[in-house]
């Protein structure tokens, strides 16, 4: 029995062994695509041999498809923390505008104009939304010339929830959706900076003309003078390089540093600032009636919403939730802070107080000038830029206006000019990786460049400086000539003494018992 069962168990395997092999030989046609049988009319061995007759012309068709996606560059990855990162980026700028820097600015104006300088950011935010997704996005971040983009993305055409946007990183994009919203918020705040340097005697519809002419010929030229390029995926060579360049903004083609507006929002801002202050003229009384902030504590909370939203304002200027935008965060915290010690520490030695007044404005200070710098400098460049920003500012507040003799009613040149350029500057000397800082990027060999001139950077930041002050001035006053006359710049005597919240408005900020 037990040889007999092992003859059956043999005889089994054999015959399973040669059912294996010709299923092996015979069956490979039914393995690709599964074709139906062979007709009647043709012999099986006549349809097998079709697909071995078919296989040099399937190899040949292969051999370009596989060159040409040799040829495609990947495409790049998105990551979800990156996209989280960015729409919450996006939501603390626009905290920063609405409601930090219209409490900010409304807790410094005389009672009667509050409502009127809350409605001028307010509407100012709205205007530059709109006009953003018209063309503003287009004009800033598409290609055209070195000073000014094209007209290919007018009303977002081409820009949907698959587009992509590149980031500082080869192979890595951001949702370009998440770019356009961004970047409005960084184009909704800059005009809106404004309108502190005429506040309580301008008129609303004039500021309104004024702030689109002023966004669609300063803004947006600045914006992408400094910060337009084609990205790092296309950079592999030094021939490459130089093509990316050559199609980049004038002053990114130089090689000045803005990582998060110091120019392109702040300074832009207070330099158009300054010239509406002489265009419009000195406040009734300036000089000789008190003109003192009537609620000190909204500044504050102003204040404080700003230093909350900057977060975003710089970290997101990272474009992806890494390290850099850890240093930037940190950047933004600590230079803040150093700022505020600073002001208050030399307001107490010259007016032997320090106010809270200073101290909100010395943080905002710190803010304005970390701006350019926070992405490029290590922790400690971050915390000497603070301390310089906030001297440097208190006197711009204070002496430089004084020289400068125009009634800058909320300081937007002394502290968003001044503090603008100064991190501007300073931004060449301490993104020195000597200093801590982060150097130059070579994309043609994927590390940071070896080589590193303060002083040679330092000339390219005083260039995109000095260009902004020209551009931008020469742009605000010519906007604010022709909107008077057209319609007009300020409003009456007698509507400016009684209050822009009631005549231009309607309406009261506080009911009088």
């Amino acid at each position: 029995m037990r040889r007999r069962s092992r003859g059956y168990i043999m005889k089994r395997l054999f015959t399973i062994l040669a059912l294996a092999a010709s299923f092996a030989i015979g069956g490979n046609a039914d393995a690709e695509d599964k074709p139906a049988a062979p007709a009647a009319d043709k012999p099986a061995a006549a349809a097998q041999a079709a697909p071995a007759a078919e296989a040099p012309r399937a190899a040949a068709d292969a051999k370009p498809a596989a060159e040409a996606a040799k040829a495609e560059p990947p495409k790049p990855t998105v990551n979800k923390g990156d996209t989280a990162w960015m729409l919450t980026a996006t939501a603390l700028v626009i905290v920063m505008t609405i409601p930090g820097l219209a409490l900010f600015y409304a807790g410094m104006v005389r009672s009667k104009n509050v409502l009127s300088v809350l409605m001028h950011v307010f509407m100012c935010f709205c205007l530059i939304a709109v006009l953003w997704v018209l063309y503003g996005y287009s004009i800033a971040f598409s290609g055209g010339n070195a000073f000014f983009g094209g007209f290919s993305k007018l009303f977002l055409a081409g820009v949907n929830a698959d587009s992509l946007a590149g980031t500082f990183s080869k192979g890595v994009a951001i949702p370009e959706l998440a770019f356009v919203a961004f970047q409005l918020t960084f184009a909704a705040i800059t005009p809106a900076l404004i309108v502190g340097a005429f506040a309580e005697r301008i008129k609303f519809s004039a500021l309104l003309m004024f702030l689109a002419l002023w966004f669609t010929f300063a803004y947006l030229p600045i914006a992408h003078m400094v910060w337009y390029w084609d990205g790092p995926d296309g950079i592999t060579d030094a021939k490459s390089l130089e093509a990316v360049t050559a199609a980049g903004g004038w002053l990114w083609a130089k090689g000045a540093l803005d990582f998060a507006g110091g120019t392109v929002v702040h300074l832009n801002a207070g330099i158009a600032g300054l010239v509406g202050a002489y265009v419009i003229g000195k406040r009734l009384g300036y000089g000789k009636e008190s003109m003192a902030p009537h609620n000190l504590p909204l500044t504050m909370i102003g204040a404080c919403l700003l230093w909350v939203g900057w977060f975003g304002f710089n970290a997101g200027s990272n474009l992806e939730a890494t390290g850099a935008a850890a240093q930037a965060f940190l950047n933004t915290l600590v230079a803040t802070a150093a700022a505020t010690l600073s002001w208050s520490l030399i307001e107490s030695m010259g007016k032997g107080k320090a106010s809270m007044l200073g101290a909100a404005s010395g943080a905002v200070a710190g803010l304005v000038a970390i701006t350019p710098a926070c992405g490029f400098v290590g922790t400690i460049g971050g915390l000497a830029i603070g301390v310089v920003a906030g001297v440097v500012c208190y006197w711009g507040v204070n002496g430089l206006k004084r020289m400068l003799g125009a009634d800058d009613s909320l300081d937007v040149f002394g502290v968003h000019g001044v503090g603008g350029a100064t991190g501007a500057i300073l931004t060449g000397v301490f993104a020195a990786p000597s200093l801590g800082g982060a150097g130059i990027f070579d994309y043609v060999t994927n590390k940071v460049s070896p080589d590193y001139s303060v002083w040679g950077q330092v000339v390219t930041q005083a260039t995109g400086v000095l260009t902004t002050l020209i551009w931008s001035g020469v742009v605000a006053y010519l906007a604010f000539k022709l909107v008077d006359v057209t319609i007009g710049l300020r409003v009456a005597e007698e509507q400016e003494r009684e209050g822009l919240d009631v005549s231009t408005h309607g309406e009261g900020a506080y009911r009088m018992l």
